[in-house]
């Protein structure tokens, strides 16, 4: 089938999907399908999406971002998929914007704009980028929209919250890590992109509205827990045994900060628990990692950092990353 699939994980969020599919509805290019995959929302979730047009997909019970996307590619039939996380609202534009740049047949993802909701003049992301130590950023997430982030450019790393994907990248690549869940499981998608040559783009002038933290924001004590762990059970994945060595510092660095700020907002414990979690998965996932490419993993993420911090410098840094940069 020709067209876009717009592929919706959706867990009792009826009323911010009732204004995802409404953007949906005013795309200046339509969707060809809307695929809902619903968790076992007990809302009237399913009813508010079969109501507007969409198709659902039932998945019985919360079964996790990351099994939901897979579920919804597998549903899938066009040659491009876009995943929407339920909090977003697509500016009119936003597919028509995505489509031109994705004439480009280098290109096999693509993420645009996300402003925040509610203060509409600032940036609530762009494109993520990865550190050494295991921890990411979300470039110019709460800096003012501006000049900094109105460039396409080539990209490894795409949100989940609204982007655009070639459906063969999955079959290329394979799905999102179901073991990781939730939070984190784009940037270790993204990085095997990276490490197998699939590049993105970033297109700027495609907009989103993003409302953030809708099932679990900020630092709720379940999202603190999931980043925890998926944090190192990256690097258990793809860090090869020389490259940890090399980077351990860097790692232990990475993790002890963002552990800090964990603490300082009253998640300390969930922190703790996430990071047990991966421990005691870490060695069954090494295996994995002995089949890495050291020298693309080393170049990827040296190229994640320069920009981490070059946009660091233009915009001003968190203290976060200046530790982090002072310390490896």
């Amino acid at each position: 089938m020709d067209g876009v699939t717009a592929i919706i994980p959706n867990w009792n969020g009826r009323v911010l999907l009732a204004r995802l599919l409404a953007s949906l509805g005013r795309q200046r290019v339509p969707f060809a399908e809307i695929l809902v995959v619903d968790n076992g929302s007990e809302d009237g979730s399913e009813a508010e999406a079969a109501a507007r047009g969409a198709r659902v997909l039932r998945m019985g019970a919360n079964a996790g971002f990351s099994r939901a996307v897979n579920r919804g590619v597998e549903a899938a039939s066009s040659r491009w998929v876009a995943v929407l996380n339920n909090d977003v609202v697509l500016a009119e534009d936003w597919l028509e914007r995505m489509l031109e740049a994705a004439r480009d047949p280098d290109v096999w993802f693509l993420t645009g704009k996300l402003l925040a909701e509610r203060e509409r003049r600032v940036v609530d992301g762009t494109f993520d980028v990865l550190c050494r130590g295991g921890c990411a950023w979300r470039m110019g997430h709460h800096r003012p929209d501006g000049a900094d982030w109105s460039h396409p450019q080539r990209i490894a790393f795409a949100p989940l919250t609204a982007a655009l994907l070639r459906r063969e990248l999955f079959a290329r690549v394979g799905g999102l890590d179901e073991t990781f869940e939730t939070f984190m499981e784009d940037v270790e998608f993204g990085l095997r992109c990276a490490l197998a040559g699939y590049p993105g783009l970033y297109v700027p002038a495609a907009v989103a509205h993003h409302a953030g933290g809708a099932t679990h924001g900020g630092w709720h004590p379940e999202r603190v827990r999931r980043i925890a762990r998926n944090q190192l059970l990256l690097v258990a994945k793809h860090y090869p045994p020389s490259y940890l060595r090399r980077s351990a510092w860097a790692v232990f660095v990475a993790q002890l900060l963002w552990g800090l700020l964990a603490f300082r907002h009253g998640a300390g414990r969930a922190y703790l628990r996430g990071k047990w979690e991966a421990l005691r998965r870490f060695g069954s996932l090494r295996a994995q990692a002995a089949r890495t490419d050291e020298r693309r993993l080393r170049q990827v993420l040296e190229d994640s950092e320069r920009r981490l911090r070059a946009a660091q410098q233009r915009t001003g840094p968190d203290w976060y990353w200046r530790l982090y940069f002072a310390l490896t």
